[in-house]
């Protein structure tokens, strides 16, 4: 157990160094797929082409049977995609099969907008329905009707700007609504709005008028995706990148919440990023990537990571988000989002500043179960309610919530993990112990018994599956699919993993249910 627990430190001492190449992503089915469709010449993307294939379910549609929201856009983008490659082996057949998916798949959006829609799907679903209309004639397809009225208002919107400035929001769904290049412009880093399937789009529509060094930069830029995939396969990108700003943050945010922040053999790593995130904050705040608009979300957990590193920053950059008594992710969005006003909080209480009414918002938040879900960044009730127990009892030493304990004890499956879809997860089971060692602090001495009991079995199941120096590549996170930003989740689960296992000696060793 010792020499895991150092293999973990070196693990994550390893991960760390690694945060400033821009970040690694795992492959994304709509992104590869709209990239495809503008590339232009299909025999010069066969494997990325045999690579969609193979992503295909057994049902006919791409992404998790567990979360059928998130099904509709990789399914159309590669319908669309394949629908222009019938040479190669198996195309044909995988453009049947997807047809008779959506054909079959209840419409979400027939009536209502859901709250956890992923990213720009008022945009990008009807769009897709307009490209499939004349190619698949009569064909019965859901319309997603409750979504036109929002994309309507979005377009007139862009129509009243010639041009967005680099990082705007709206651009990384620029495939959805761009049709001259005049209206973007690549930022620093090559890209449009941090997405591959608009960068791939602006560059289709900017060829034809010249090759240009923008154009060139583009292609840098998608060819640096790629590579942040690690699937080695040319033509296959993720779903968001540069993350240069989200993956550190996150990292060193989920190290405060299984009690490695200070750890000293990670001290030098996380004073590196350290020093950038505090010479890149400013009045504006951050966001997940360098050239990309500032959003509450990263600006209150790189204010969190900041303070518990001894640094003082100021809360000027989060209030900017504030609106009445929540934090808005980005202004003019269509929902708030529950776990930016989970790390909105956090951060004000940290730097000790009043929070009442945020507090009451993620209190009023929970579902009748007394968790946190229907969260629009992340497909697990997992994630949030972890970060909202640790944000509500920052500065509590006594917080306890019975309810919420009860439901996360019952809540873990017979194999011992946790998770939201049919199978347990790693990064879920990891979410879960980061939330028990919070409640556990403030238990006597038979409720930290029950919780050591229930973290015994999660050790045993993560035993079994821990792989040395695995990436994962299971998508949980919200983006236009579900995608995975692997360092971060192999981080979370590292973390969740080296927190059980100290659980599990302090236990042998004090023969009680004490926690780390």
């Amino acid at each position: 157990m010792n020499a895991l627990s150092g293999q973990i430190i070196s693990d994550l001492r390893r991960l760390l160094s690694e945060m400033s190449d821009g970040g690694s992503v795992g492959p994304s089915v709509y992104d590869t797929a709209r990239a495809l469709r503008f590339h232009g010449n299909v025999t010069g993307r066969q494997d990325a082409y045999a690579w969609l294939i193979a992503q295909q379910q057994a049902d006919g549609g791409w992404g998790s049977a567990d979360f059928p929201l998130f099904r509709h856009a990789p399914t159309w983008a590669a319908l669309l995609a394949l629908q222009r490659a019938d040479p190669l082996p198996g195309a044909a057949d995988a453009v049947q099969a997807a047809t008779r998916f959506l054909q079959r798949e209840p419409d979400p959006y027939a009536h209502a907008v859901p709250e956890d829609a992923p990213i720009g799907a008022e945009l990008i679903l009807p769009q897709f329905c307009a490209e499939a209309a004349p190619l698949l004639g009569g064909v019965a397809l859901p319309r997603h009707r409750a979504l036109l009225p929002l994309r309507q208002a979005c377009l007139v919107k862009l129509g009243a700007a010639a041009m967005l400035p680099s990082g705007h929001p709206l651009l990384h769904s620029w495939e959805a609504w761009g049709t001259s290049p005049t209206t973007a412009c690549p930022d620093d880093d090559g890209s449009i709005g941090i997405s591959p399937a608009a960068t791939a789009a602006w560059r289709a529509h900017a060829v034809p008028r010249g090759r240009t060094p923008q154009i060139w930069r583009a292609d840098a830029y998608l060819e640096m995706a790629s590579r942040a995939t690690r699937s080695g396969i040319e033509g296959v990108v993720p779903n968001v990148w540069p993350i240069n700003v989200f993956e550190p943050c996150w990292s060193l945010y989920t190290l405060h919440l299984a009690g490695l922040f200070a750890h000293p053999a990670l001290a030098e790593a996380v004073r590196v990023i350290v020093a950038q995130l505090d010479a890149r904050l400013g009045v504006r705040g951050l966001g997940p990537a360098l050239h990309f608009a500032a959003d509450a979300d990263d600006t209150a957990v790189a204010l969190c990571v900041l303070h518990l590193a001894g640094r003082a920053p100021a809360v000027d950059a989060l209030r900017r988000f504030e609106i009445g008594e929540l934090f808005v992710t980005f202004p003019g969005e269509r929902n708030a989002s529950v776990s930016t006003n989970i790390h909105a909080l956090h951060a004000l209480r940290l730097l000790g500043k009043p929070a009442a009414g945020t507090s009451a918002y993620v209190e009023a938040n929970r579902n009748p179960h007394g968790l946190w879900d229907n969260e629009k960044w992340h497909v697990s009730w997992l994630y949030p309610t972890a970060h909202a127990v640790a944000a509500l009892a920052q500065g509590k030493p006594q917080w306890r919530d019975e309810r919420a304990l009860s439901a996360l004890l019952q809540a873990q499956r017979d194999d011992g993990g946790w998770g939201a879809g049919r199978a347990s997860t790693f990064e879920e089971t990891a979410y879960a112990l980061f939330a028990l060692h919070v409640m556990d602090g403030s238990e006597e001495a038979t409720g930290r018994r029950r919780i050591a009991r229930v973290v015994a079995r999660a050790l045993e199941w993560m035993l079994v599956r821990h792989a040395a120096h695995a990436l994962s590549q299971t998508p949980l996170w919200i983006g236009k699919e579900l995608y995975c930003p692997t360092r971060v989740v192999r981080v979370t689960e590292l973390a969740g993993l080296w927190l059980a296992l100290r659980w599990g000696r302090r236990v042998l060793a004090e023969g009680t249910g004490a926690a780390p």
